[in-house]
C-alpha cells in the first residue's frame, strides 16, 4: 500500500471533558469544515452533543457553535451523508435515541430534535446504531439481544422491532449495507447479516471458529465498503481484523490477531480493537486488485495505535498514543484528514498527503 509517512501532519487538541464519539459533519459551504463530539463530564456527570467548527488555517482550534444536552453518555454516534441538511443520530447508556436535523444560522447552529425515549426500542444501553444509506432508516442493536428500525421523518418517528432473542444473543455492533440489508455482530466473533425483505432472523451468520480455539472475543465493529457491500469488515477482542465475504460465509480473511494463518505477519494491536473502516484514501500496493482481495482499512485500538493495513502486507502505524484510541472518523469529502479521540481527553487530527 502506499501511505507517505513524512508527510502526515498530527494535531492533537487537549480537551475539558471526556471524548465518549467524534465525526466529521458534512460541509454545508466550501469554505467550512466542522465536526461533532459527544462528550461527558465526570465532575459533573453531564454529558452533551456539540458542533464545533475547524479553523483551516489551523486545524488546532475548534470554535464551539452549539451544544445540547443528552440524558446520559454516549454509546454510539452517527452522522447521515445523504440528506439535504445533516443528520446526527446518537443512541446513550440509558437506552434512548436522539436524532438532531442540522441547520446553520448567524451565530452556529440549531435545528429539530426528535427521540425515542428510554425502555422504548431495548433494555438497557443500545450498544450500536447506524443510519441507512437513504438517511431516514435507523438500526439499533443492544445487550438485550433486540434488532430495531427507527424511520426518520422530519417532524416524527416510527420504530419496530425486527427480531428479539430474550437475551440469549448480545449485540455490539451493526452497519447497513444496503437500504434492505444491515449486518450485526457480538460475542464469539459472531457476524450476522440480515435482510429486511425475509423477516424473522438472520439470513446468513458467521460463528468464529479459530484454529487456536479461541471464539470468547466480540466484535467491536463494523464497516461495509460503498463497492462490495458483500463484504463485511469486522474488528473486536485481542486485536482480531478479519472480513467475512457472504458468497463464501465460513471462510474469513483474517488480517490481525486470533486465527491469523501467516505467523510472520505481525498482528495490528493486542488488544481491543473499537473501531475499523475502510480507508478510500491509501492505495492499494496491487493494481490488479480482484474481488476477493481485502482493500486497505484503519483500525484504532485500546493499546493506543491508529494504523493502516491491507492483507497480504505489513501494517503501518500512523499514531502511536500512551493511552487508548476510543474511535475515529475519516471524512467522506478529504479522505486524507482522520479526526480520532484519545482516552486521555484529547483530539487528534491528522493530514495525510
Amino acid at each position: 500500500m502506499t501511505i507517505n509517512t513524512e508527510t502526515l501532519q498530527i494535531h492533537r487538541i487537549p480537551q475539558s471533558t471526556y471524548i465518549d464519539a467524534v465525526r466529521w459533519l458534512p460541509p454545508l459551504s466550501v469554505f467550512e469544515r466542522f465536526i461533532v463530539l459527544a462528550v461527558s463530564d465526570s465532575n459533573s456527570d453531564a454529558s452533551h452533543l456539540e458542533i464545533r467548527a475547524l479553523n483551516r488555517s489551523n486545524p488546532s482550534i475548534l470554535t464551539p457553535l452549539s451544544s445540547h444536552i443528552l440524558p446520559s453518555r454516549t454509546t454510539s454516534l452517527k452522522v447521515s451523508h445523504t440528506l439535504h441538511k445533516p443528520l446526527i443520530a446518537v443512541s446513550s447508556f440509558s437506552g434512548s435515541v436522539r436524532f438532531l436535523f442540522v441547520e446553520p444560522n448567524e451565530v452556529g447552529f440549531d435545528g429539530s430534535e426528535l427521540f425515542v425515549p428510554e425502555k422504548v426500542l431495548h433494555v438497557g444501553p443500545i450498544s450500536c446504531i447506524d443510519i441507512g444509506g437513504n438517511g431516514s432508516e435507523c438500526v439499533c442493536v443492544g445487550e438485550d439481544g433486540r434488532v430495531s428500525l427507527v424511520s426518520v421523518g422530519e417532524n416524527e418517528l416510527s420504530y419496530r422491532k425486527v427480531f428479539d432473542s430474550c437475551g440469549l444473543v448480545s449485540y455490539s455492533a451493526v452497519k447497513w449495507a444496503s437500504p434492505s440489508e444491515f449486518v450485526t455482530g457480538g460475542l464469539g466473533y459472531s457476524v450476522q447479516w440480515w435482510d429486511l425483505r425475509k423477516p424473522g432472523a438472520a439470513v446468513s451468520q458467521f460463528k468464529g471458529n479459530w484454529e487456536q480455539g479461541n471464539n470468547s472475543g466480540i466484535v467491536h465493529s463494523i464497516d461495509i465498503h460503498p463497492s462490495r457491500k458483500h463484504t463485511c469488515l469486522a474488528g473486536g477482542s485481542s486485536g482480531t481484523v478479519f472480513t467475512w465475504d457472504i458468497r463464501w460465509p465460513q471462510q474469513p480473511i483474517v488480517l490481525s490477531g486470533v486465527g491469523q494463518a501467516d505467523a510472520s505477519a505481525r498482528s495490528l494491536s493486542a488488544s481491543e480493537v473499537w473501531e475499523v473502516q475502510y480507508d478510500t484514501f491509501t492505495r492499494s500496493s496491487n493494481h490488479r486488485v480482484s474481488s476477493t482481495r481485502v482493500l486497505p482499512v484503519m483500525i484504532c485500538s485500546e493499546d493506543g495505535i491508529l494504523a493502516v493495513a491491507e492483507q497480504g502486507e505489513e501494517p503501518i502505524e500512523l499514531l502511536v498514543e500512551p493511552c487508548a484510541i476510543n474511535c475515529f472518523d475519516i471524512d467522506r469529502q478529504n479522505p486524507s484528514d482522520v479526526i480520532c479521540s484519545l482516552e486521555w481527553e484529547s483530539i487528534a487530527i491528522l493530514s495525510r498527503a
